[in-house]
């Protein structure tokens, strides 16, 4: 299966050497290092020709303040056609955490974005209504940065 899935990158790096940074392969999967101004390209490629029609997930991790790059947005496609899974990975600073946006090219972006930009404060270039989905519109802070303290904020009192 990962012998398929090193066609589909290399097919990318083919068609544009600066679609992909890097690859890593562990435990059977594929990711794919994408620098944020080529995600949607390579996201359309993967999509309209190699049949990776679906965003299963769209998730966001903090590697922590110390990092650089801090941040990483992970979108994990499959493809229904041949039954294949292919992770792409952004990574971006703490200084400039943007990322466009692909609800463009899968409708289930949306809310994935949302949420990521919710809980780790990472904003989506172009997102059609970019607002918290999870927390209080009010709230301070992005509760999934590391560096949020551990026991969060109380800021409403229960008097």
């Amino acid at each position: 299966m990962t012998e398929k899935l090193h066609e589909f990158v290399q097919k990318l790096k083919e068609e544009n050497t600066a679609w992909i940074t890097d690859f890593k392969e562990s435990f059977d999967e594929v990711t794919a290092f994408v620098p944020r101004e080529s995600i949607v390209d390579v996201c359309w490629a993967l999509k309209t020709k190699h049949g990776f029609d679906m965003l299963a997930d769209l998730c966001g991790a903090d590697r922590g303040p110390e990092e650089d790059p801090r941040f990483e947005i992970n979108y994990h496609l499959f493809s229904t056609e041949n039954y294949s899974r292919l992770r792409l990975k952004v990574l971006l600073s703490e200084d400039d955490p943007k990322v466009p946006t692909v609800t463009t090219i899968w409708k289930t972006a949306d809310w994935h974005e949302r949420e990521t930009y919710d809980l780790f404060g990472v904003i989506f270039d172009g997102h059609p209504d970019l607002r918290r989905i999870l927390l209080p519109s009010d709230f301070d802070g992005h509760a999934l940065r590391k560096d949020y303290p551990l026991r969060g904020y109380e800021p409403y009192s229960m008097n």
